[in-house]
């Protein structure tokens, strides 16, 4: 019987005793999705990117017409063309659109390469908006990735605030 009484009592001081260390842990949560749409900075940067590629994206879409141009020029009309022409077009056709995904396989890696050096300094500052927020605030740990977060933790838009403010 002593041994039941003290392992329960051992048991209830323990669940005390957690509960009271859990009580005193602030835990918060932040949407890095969320703020890297929604936030200034993130849609400055997409916005830079925007314009930085749009001349090349207009030209890739110049010659995506020319390229169907092309090729519906062949099949109405490749059947009633000489021989040799109709080589000729085929191989123009052919060679511009190697030239066409070469030129959108480099604009993809460029974009996707300045993208990723925009939004490496959009998340440094998120991340030290967030760290600020923390010490502020007195949070014990903040989640940017959770399967789920109550809407009690999530900080998020205190984030993408301080971010709007800070310019």
């Amino acid at each position: 019987m002593k041994g039941i009484g003290l392992s329960t009592l051992a048991a209830l001081l323990l669940a005390a005793f957690a509960q009271t260390a859990l009580a005193e842990v602030r835990v918060g949560f932040v949407n890095s999705d969320r703020v890297m749409k929604e936030a200034p900075p993130a849609k400055r940067a997409q916005q830079k990117l925007e314009k930085e590629f749009e001349k090349r994206d207009q030209d890739l879409q110049r010659i995506a017409k020319q390229l169907q141009g092309m090729q519906e020029n062949l099949e109405k009309n490749g059947m009633t063309m000489a021989e040799g022409e109709r080589r000729n077009k085929e191989r123009e056709f052919n060679e511009l659109n190697r030239d066409f995904q070469r030129k959108q396989r480099e604009f993809r890696e460029d974009l996707n390469q300045r993208r990723n050096e925009e939004l490496a300094g959009v998340l440094d500052r998120a991340n030290k908006t967030i760290k600020q927020i923390a010490e502020a605030e007195k949070y014990d740990i903040i989640f940017q990735e959770a399967v789920y977060a109550s809407p009690r933790i999530d900080i998020t838009d205190k984030v993408i605030k301080a971010l709007t403010e800070a310019k």
